[in-house]
């Protein structure tokens, strides 16, 4: 198994980067009227990189998984 210095080299993370540009890019094609929906499913994807970053800093091995 391979160290990881950075928790940007996941193959996890790269995924969850994919998945949040895709939704950004949805988003910009919704009616306005959609705002209440655009808003949650942008906070959704920001939601799973941002878990993965934080999981990465904890200071145990059981956290980070």
């Amino acid at each position: 198994m391979a160290i990881v210095k950075r928790f940007e080299d996941l193959d996890v993370y790269k995924l969850g980067m994919e998945i949040f540009r895709d939704v950004w890019t949805l988003c910009r094609n919704l009616p306005r009227t959609e705002f209440a929906l655009m808003d949650q499913m942008k906070r959704s994807a920001l939601s799973i990189i941002s878990n993965i970053a934080e999981g990465y800093e904890r200071n145990s091995r059981k956290e980070f998984i």
